[in-house]
């Protein structure tokens, strides 16, 4: 079972303790596992800002989805002799070998947004599990009874697992009382939108298109079951989840096609994760950070020091949240939205 022992998760982002004072002319880099989903390169705005601000030297690499070509960066990385790598993994456990490498060589490594269960590696991200339970309240609150599909990621990638038990500990009571059918479940190679698109085709060609709400697990996917059910003259009138707020989703949530997208404000994690990399690439011990607290995911009992950032669901009665916080200008999030019906939108 998830745990997460700090009672000051997020404090880091919301300054309420001051981070030590660090030298400058540190080299922090990213390895992104793909820079082309949309979120990525807000994400890195936010760490870049924080790395040069503090004066230090900012570098990134992208593995193009590539387990392989992720860990080559890693090894080009660690013989430039940068000082703290922060990666995004593309297979948590593939990229084992590599962190050890890292840490064999004196580099401080960070796992952003996926687990890596390295215990020497800090974990900066969203509840992943919370992630879940608010998707699966959403969809349950529009449609507590019926034929559920389950669109999940992929399955090399351990925040699919956090987010289905997430899911499920909201949904099971109902499951177990027969309210709630669990019709389709599958994994999506990549989390691609394509994919996810062949995933529910698939489910509705094998329930005769008898699927009353998909629990898909992030906003790129989303589109994809949107995409397959609008075939059938099904969107709009099945609920369906996504998380990350991009902004696509965010106005699939305001003409109806999407329920809920769950907010994890990029900028913040990254302002988060950079503020920590510049701390502990001045020498700071990871475990002396605001807002850090222990965790263990219980697949490999491996326990790791994290931030986790609390996320917001994004519904049409909540969208003026992200719209007032600049996320996303009112015109992007209201294209195509018929006066009256939103009113973030009015």
């Amino acid at each position: 079972m998830t745990r997460f022992l700090a009672a000051a998760a997020g404090a880091l982002l919301l300054g309420l303790a001051p981070l030590p004072a660090m030298a400058a002319g540190k080299t922090i880099a990213v390895s992104w596992k793909t820079f082309q989903e949309e979120r990525w390169k807000t994400d890195e705005a936010a760490i870049k800002a924080v790395v040069e601000a503090a004066g230090d030297k900012f570098v990134s690499t992208d593995a193009q989805g590539s387990a392989q070509k992720q860990a080559a960066d890693i090894e080009g990385l660690i013989t430039q002799k940068v000082d703290v790598i922060l990666v995004v993994a593309f297979d948590s456990d593939a990229i084992l070998p590599s962190f050890k490498a890292a840490s064999d060589a004196g580099v401080k490594m960070l796992s952003y947004d996926v687990l890596v269960e390295d215990p020497n590696a800090l974990y900066v991200t969203f509840d992943n599990v919370g992630v879940g339970r608010l998707m699966a309240k959403a969809i349950q609150d529009v449609k507590p009874e019926g034929n559920y599909a389950f669109i999940k990621g992929d399955k090399g990638d351990p925040n699919a697992t956090f987010l289905f038990q997430g899911i499920t500990e909201v949904l099971k009571p109902a499951i177990d009382g027969g309210k709630i059918k669990n019709v389709c479940e599958t994994f999506t190679d990549g989390w691609k939108p394509d994919n996810a698109q062949k995933n529910m085709e698939q489910c509705l060609t094998s329930t005769g298109n008898k699927v009353d709400a998909v629990v898909s697990e992030n906003d790129g996917m989303a589109s994809g079951v949107v995409a397959a059910l609008d075939a059938q003259g099904l969107a709009g009138s099945v609920p369906v989840s996504g998380q990350d707020g991009d902004k696509a989703a965010l106005n699939r949530v305001a003409l109806g096609t999407q329920t809920v997208s769950i907010w994890k404000d990029s900028r913040a994690l990254g302002k988060a994760a950079g503020e920590a990399a510049v701390a502990i690439a001045g020498g700071a011990d990871p475990a002396s950070l605001a807002g850090v607290g222990k965790f263990n995911s219980g697949k490999k009992g491996v326990e790791v020091n994290a931030i986790l950032l609390t996320p917001n669901a994004i519904t049409k009665d909540t969208l003026n949240e992200v719209i007032d916080a600049g996320w996303i200008s009112k015109a992007e999030a209201c294209a195509g939205v018929k006066a009256g019906t939103v009113k973030a939108c009015d």
